[in-house]
């Protein structure tokens, strides 16, 4: 069958058939974490949600680069009014550290998660404190063409004048007149000109630990700069699509809209898409909000919500099953029945190997491959598209229990389709090939702690302590106690 991709664009509020700007050329732009703590539940949905679409596009015959940036700098605590300390500052000046050595811990540990979720790993990875001049040079055009100012040693973006000449909210679809009207007093409004325009370029006050030196100030950029610099700087001043979470809508997106038209005179993204949140007990799932269970505690059980582990790809079947544009409520029943419908996937894909053909299939397998894909081009529907699949699976069980028949043609032409649905656009993987490699990681690590234990018999400490260092910048910490020694994961 033909495939053409349909896909919601929250631009124009509607499903639109993706035509990409070059083809076969496909430019995706996905907003990445802030990189100063462990990633949740709800950072998983965004990932695998633009790595399903990453995978379908590239099995579709596209070449996609894909780019989504790591936020280091920049991300205060209040976002909206783009107020308050640097999140990752601030982390850094609680744990007496350098800010990067917090960058480098939560991103090495972002990246693990993602592995483990079997999310592939972006094309281009960029860090906005390596783009700080891209930013900059983006600053000095959207002065240039009158939409910023200056005051005291910071940039700001000039939001009124902005909207005489263009739309400020048309994607979040917030009025400036309710913006104006709704927009409290902030410390620093007394040196914007509206209290609703957002900084391009922050002076740093004595106590910022993070600065760099411009022609206005030692600052540092404003959040919303990073992703204009560098989708632009990567995808070119026009591109195809740009993802991130609903929640980023307003103001960020927004504001990355008026940036890129104020620098350039033109919008630069053809297809704004959007997941919906993970929410817990009805509440969107967040750190700001203190409701999160981070991707570790899933896998380990432990957190006090928590009734037992949750192995990775259980996890991503559970994303999965829902639309990616609808909502999605954790419970411990809803997991439980993700991981006994991936098991069941799993164990038919495994039984084709044994099944027994016959001089005529009984039934037409074509009608629900057409149907998976179908789903897919159809907004990426995977509920739908797991149905379908569920059908199959419903028909290998009675293979499997020679009660339907089936032609070694269709045979594998089932397992061809099943494998690269299965494993190479929805992403799902064994099992028991996960179990079997952190069943080795154990026992490796189990076997370095025992040479370690005889060392410190043998009072042989330099090597006690080299084996203690070398696992520790591994990631894994040990854990010396009266009953023995014990290990985790940092």
């Amino acid at each position: 069958m033909e495939h053409k991709l349909s896909i919601y664009n929250s631009l124009t509020r509607k499903k639109e058939l993706f035509e990409p700007l070059n083809p076969p050329f496909v430019g995706l732009y996905v907003c990445g974490p802030t990189v100063y703590s462990n990633s949740h539940l709800g950072h998983a949905r965004p990932a695998i949600t633009f790595d399903i679409l990453f995978r379908y596009l590239k099995y579709l015959g596209y070449k996609v680069r894909y780019v989504r940036n790591i936020t280091d700098v920049g991300h205060l605590e209040d976002e909206v009014a783009g107020e308050g300390e640097d999140r990752i500052g601030k982390k850094a000046r609680l744990e007496q550290i350098e800010p990067m050595e917090v960058v480098q811990h939560y991103m090495n540990s972002f990246r693990e998660n993602m592995a483990h979720l079997n999310v592939l790993p972006p094309s281009i990875e960029p860090m906005a404190s390596g783009h700080i001049i891209d930013q900059q040079l983006m600053i000095e055009k959207i002065i240039k063409n009158g939409f910023a100012y200056e005051k005291n040693g910071s940039v700001y973006f000039d939001v009124v004048k902005y909207n005489k000449k263009y739309q400020y909210g048309k994607l979040s679809g917030r009025v400036l007149d309710e913006l104006m009207e709704n927009t409290r007093e902030l410390e620093s409004s007394n040196e914007k000109n509206n209290s609703y325009d957002f900084a391009l370029w922050k002076k740093a006050s004595q106590s910022h630990i993070m600065r760099w030196p411009s022609k206005w100030s030692d600052g540092f950029p404003g959040w919303h700069l990073e992703c204009s610099a560098m989708s632009v700087k990567y995808l070119g001043e026009k591109f195809d699509i740009h993802g991130g979470g609903m929640d980023l809508m307003f103001p960020h997106h927004e504001c990355e809209i008026a940036q890129n038209v104020a620098a350039c005179g033109f919008e630069a993204v053809r297809y704004w898409v959007h997941n919906n949140m993970i929410t817990i007990n009805g509440q969107k799932m967040a750190r700001s909000l203190g409701n999160f269970i981070t991707l570790n505690e899933l896998f380990t059980g432990a957190h006090k919500l928590l009734t037992q582990a949750f192995s990775p790809m259980t996890i991503r079947f559970f994303i999965l099953q829902a639309h990616y544009r609808g909502t999605l409520d954790f419970s411990n029943e809803a997991l439980q029945a993700a991981e006994k419908g991936l098991k069941r996937l799993l164990k038919a894909y495994k039984q084709l190997d044994g099944i027994k053909t016959s001089d005529s299939s009984s039934y037409n397998i074509n009608i629900n491959i057409d149907k998976c894909f179908e789903a897919l081009n159809d907004d990426l529907n995977t509920p739908i598209a797991l149905a379908q699949l569920f059908d199959l699976v419903k028909f290998i069980g009675l293979l499997n229990e020679q009660r339907e028949t089936i032609t070694d043609k269709d045979l594998q032409e089932l397992k061809q389709f099943m494998k690269v649905f299965i494993e190479d656009i929805l992403g799902l993987k064994s099992e028991e090939v996960a179990a079997h490699q952190d069943n080795n990681v154990d026992q490796l690590v189990q076997m370095i702690i025992d040479m370690r234990l005889e060392a410190r018999k043998n009072k042989d400490f330099a090597t006690s302590d080299l084996l203690r260092n070398k696992l520790a910048d591994l990631g894994i910490l040990l854990n010396d106690t009266k009953e023995g020694t014990t290990w985790e994961k940092k």
